[in-house]
């Protein structure tokens, strides 16, 4: 974690507090700017912010325009991962995986063409668990 030069000493659970508001502010502004589309899922999950290290991947992908639960858990199964799992705790393969994949199909993400997807994007999703 990065560490807040501008806070102030005091009780350890106001600092707490602090950090905590902290982190939700920047979160709430980073689901604000993927949703008005100034910042990709892919982009978010590569780049790994201090911000989104704690974030699930679901909470990130929900957070897109017209993403729901799921679909959401749709796009996890092909990788497979979890929903409840970290950003911060992906490897780098999962990662590239789940970004790749998102580059594909995050302008046009169509359920029905799954099976076709799949098929194409074997060799990234290769060695991924």
């Amino acid at each position: 974690m990065h560490a807040e030069a501008g806070m102030a000493p005091g009780p350890q659970h106001l600092q707490a507090l602090q950090r905590a508001n902290a982190v939700r502010l920047a979160r709430a502004e980073l689901k604000r700017r993927v949703a008005e589309g100034r910042a990709s899922a892919a982009e978010v999950i590569l780049d790994s912010p201090w911000e989104a290290e704690s974030m699930t991947v679901s909470e990130l992908l929900t957070s897109q325009r017209r993403w729901g639960s799921t679909r959401c858990h749709k796009l996890l199964a092909l990788v497979p991962l979890s929903e409840n799992k970290t950003i911060g705790s992906m490897t780098d393969r999962q990662r590239r995986a789940l970004a790749e994949l998102l580059r594909d199909g995050e302008r046009v993400y169509r359920p029905e063409a799954e099976d076709e997807r799949v098929e194409s994007l074997q060799p990234a999703l290769a060695g991924v668990a």
